[in-house]
C-alpha cells in the first residue's frame, strides 16, 4: 500500500517554504499530479526556478496573521515546510516566529476550512538531539542542542496537542538529513570527496548519518497527506538505514573517480576555534566559516529506526542511498558544483 495513493487532482494544498529546496521539489510534484498549488512567499525569494508552475502565491511572511489567513481560505491541505537555517543576523525571536508562531496561525486557520483533510507538519529529527544510544525512533526522548532545534520541538509539541484537543488531522514527519540535485547545505561532503585527504573527527568508530533523498521524501509528504494511517501519527522519514560518513565520501569519491584517504585528527580543537569564530562573528552580523554545530555534524551518531514509515504506511523508496548518492554526485559534476 502505498504508491495506489495520490492527492485528487482537484485539491488545493497551501504549501509553506515553497522557493526552498525541498518545498520547491514538492510544488513541482503537486502540480504535476493536477493539485491546485497556493504558497506563501516573501517578496524577496528567488522564484525563478517555479515560474513554469501555476503556483497561487501569496505574498509576505508566513508568521504575518493577514497573510495566513488569506492563504488558508479554502484549502484542503496544508504542507508545513518553512524553516529558519543557522544564518548570521537571524534572532533567535525570528526562529520562534517562523517555527512556532507560522504554525499556530496555520493550525488555527485549517480548522476554519469545513472540509479541512490533512496538516502535514514537517519537523525535524534534530528535536531529538544527540542521540546517545542510536539508533532512535520516534519515541525516544527531545534534547535539543541549539534554537533551530529547539524551536521546532516547541512548535510539533504545540501542534500535536492543539490537534488532539480539536481534533485536527495531523501527520508529523521529522526528515532525516535531506540532500538531492540542487542541494547546497550538504553539498560540503560531497566536496570533500574532492580533497586529497579527508580528515575524520573525534573517535575511531561510529559517525552514522542517516539521509533521504528529496524525491523520497517528497513522495513520504504526499502519502503522509492522505494515507488513513498517517492521521496523529509521527514519522521519522529516513532511508532503512544509517551509513558512515567514510562511506557516504567513499561512494562519492567511487563516482567522481576520487580514491579517498582519510586521516584521523581530535575534534577538540574545531570545536574550540567553533566557539571562538560564532563569539566574533555574531554580533558584527556576519557569516562564521565554521559553527559547533557544523563541526557535531562529522563527530556524532544520527542513526534513526524507520520502520514506522514502511509498516505504517507502507512506503516502498525510490532509491537505495548509494544510488541517491552517485546520482547526485554526478548532478553536481554536471552542474560544475563539484569537480574531479
Amino acid at each position: 500500500m502505498g504508491d495506489e495513493l495520490t492527492l485528487p487532482g482537484n485539491s488545493v494544498a497551501l504549501v509553506t517554504g515553497a522557493t526552498g529546496f525541498t518545498g520547491s521539489a514538492l510544488v513541482r510534484k503537486l502540480c504535476a499530479r493536477g493539485v491546485r498549488v497556493r504558497a506563501i512567499a516573501r517578496a524577496s525569494s528567488n522564484r525563478d526556478g517555479l515560474r513554469d508552475l501555476p503556483i497561487e502565491w501569496v505574498e509576505g511572511d508566513v508568521f504575518d496573521p493577514a497573510v495566513v489567513e488569506r492563504a488558508s481560505a479554502g484549502v484542503d491541505i496544508i504542507f508545513h515546510v518553512a524553516a529558519a537555517f543557522r544564518q548570521a543576523g537571524l534572532s533567535d525571536e525570528m526562529y520562534g516566529k517562523v517555527h512556532v508562531e507560522s504554525t499556530r496561525l496555520l493550525a488555527e486557520a485549517a480548522l476554519k476550512n469545513p472540509g479541512f483533510k490533512r496538516f502535514v507538519h514537517v519537523s525535524t529529527v534534530g528535536v531529538h538531539g544527540h542521540v546517545e544510544n542510536p539508533p532512535a525512533d520516534e519515541d525516544y526522548p527531545f534534547g535539543p542542542g541549539d534554537i533551530y532545534q529547539r524551536t521546532k520541538a516547541e512548535a510539533e509539541l504545540w501542534i500535536r496537542e492543539f490537534a488532539a484537543r480539536h481534533n485536527l488531522s495531523l501527520a508529523v514527519i521529522r526528515p532525516a538529513a535531506i540532500y538531492g540535485p540542487g542541494d547546497r547545505r550538504l553539498l560540503k561532503v560531497f566536496k570533500m570527496a574532492t580533497w586529497p585527504v579527508v580528515p575524520v573527527l573525534g573517535r575511531a568508530t561510529g559517525q552514522l548519518y542517516h539521509l533521504i533523498h528529496v524525491d523520497d521524501l517528497t513522495e513520504i509528504f504526499i502519502l503522509a497527506a492522505v494515507h488513513p494511517a498517517a492521521a496523529g501519527g509521527v514519522f521519522i522519514a529516513g532511508d532503512p538505514a544509517a551509513m558512515a560518513l567514510t562511506d557516504i565520501i567513499r561512494i562519492i569519491g567511487a563516482e567522481i573517480g576520487r580514491s579517498i584517504r582519510f586521516v584521523r585528527v581530535p575534534a577538540w580543537p574545531f570545536f574550540m576555534l567553533a566557539s571562538v569564530c560564532e563569539s566574533v562573528c555574531r554580533p558584527l552580523g556576519l557569516e562564521p566559516p565554521i559553527y559547533r554545530r557544523r563541526v557535531a555534524f562529522f563527530t556524532k551518531d544520527r542513526s534513526f529506526n524507520t520502520a514506522r514509515l514502511r509498516e505504517k504506511l507502507g512506503y516502498r523508496y525510490r532509491r537505495t542511498t548509494e544510488q541517491g548518492l552517485r546520482e547526485t554526485a554526478r548532478w553536481y559534476l554536471e552542474q560544475g558544483w563539484i569537480k574531479k
